[in-house]
């Protein structure tokens, strides 16, 4: 009796699994129809479980076609392989080069630069798979902007423990981390300007306005993450290849960076000592 009640109980779960299939199948075929015109025999060859090749299919189609401009707006962003091509089709009608990159479905977090020898393809916590194309967009925003961080806080740091002594007749020394307590609130609460500027700045050329869809992260689909525009000294190149290569250092030096900077947080912690006073002692020992 229990068997018979156990094969009951795996029969129903089998039942409401493939319901589950069907209806998912049909919200997927839904999807592609809104986004580009498909042929009843492609929706049918959708429905038998041929998503991917399809979406291949209505890609290309879309990007040799002539008719009028897609519609902005995104069905659903958590089917990377529906959604991925009318956001091609839009890139390539807004005649945005995005750096030279174009998503792709079978590429590492969609061919973005960053894989770099040894590691290669790294990502030992998975946060890519089966990631959206929105979702990588944003990691790599994320990413690209705390390596950033790190960079400037590095030096900051370095010359925050050898200039502020210099400047504060030595009333402000010691270790970096400890100088916040120095700095009048005034000039703390000044500081929230600029970055609040910034901030302010980033969010508008890289992000939906949140009155104009229901999410409130998703991304343009014309900005490239990371490109804020900002690049006095005119380091960016334009070709490319120039500018994956570029945007490969960048990565590598910010991600030490953030390494870097965390051991000199739990260094300082430690010890109670700077960066220049930790390497006194360990080499005149």
């Amino acid at each position: 009796m229990n068997s018979f009640r156990l094969s009951q109980v795996f029969t129903i779960f089998g039942i409401v699994t493939n319901a589950f299939v069907v209806v998912k199948e049909r919200q997927n075929t839904l999807i592609l129809m809104r986004e580009s015109v498909v042929s009843p025999d492609e929706v049918i060859g959708a429905q038998c479980g041929n998503e991917i090749e399809l979406s291949t299919r209505v890609v290309e189609s879309i990007e040799k076609s002539e008719g009028p401009p897609l519609l902005t707006k995104q069905f659903d962003y958590d089917a990377p392989l529906t959604t991925l091509g009318g956001r091609r089709s839009r890139l390539k009608r807004s005649g945005a080069q995005l750096n030279g990159w174009i998503p792709d479905i079978e590429s590492f977090c969609y061919g973005l630069p960053g894989a770099s020898a040894p590691l290669g393809n790294f990502d030992p916590l998975q946060f890519s798979e089966n990631a959206s194309l929105q979702q990588v967009q944003r990691y790599r925003e994320a990413e690209i902007t705390h390596c950033r961080l790190a960079m400037l806080a590095i030096l900051g740091w370095l010359a925050a423990e050898a200039i502020s002594p210099l400047l504060s007749d030595g009333k402000v020394n010691g270790p970096a981390h400890l100088h916040i307590i120095n700095v009048p609130g005034p000039l703390l609460a000044a500081l929230t300007i600029p970055i609040g500027i910034a901030e302010t700045y980033r969010a508008r050329r890289g992000w939906v306005e949140p009155a104009d869809n229901a999410d409130p992260f998703e991304m343009k689909a014309t900005y490239y993450p990371g490109d804020i525009g900002f690049d006095p000294a005119g380091f960016k190149p334009q070709d490319p290849a120039d500018f994956a290569i570029m945007q490969a250092k960048e990565l590598n030096n910010g991600r030490l960076a953030c390494i870097a900077w965390i051991g000199i947080l739990v260094q300082e912690l430690t010890t109670q000592e700077t960066v220049a006073e930790t390497f006194h002692s360990l080499f005149s020992s």
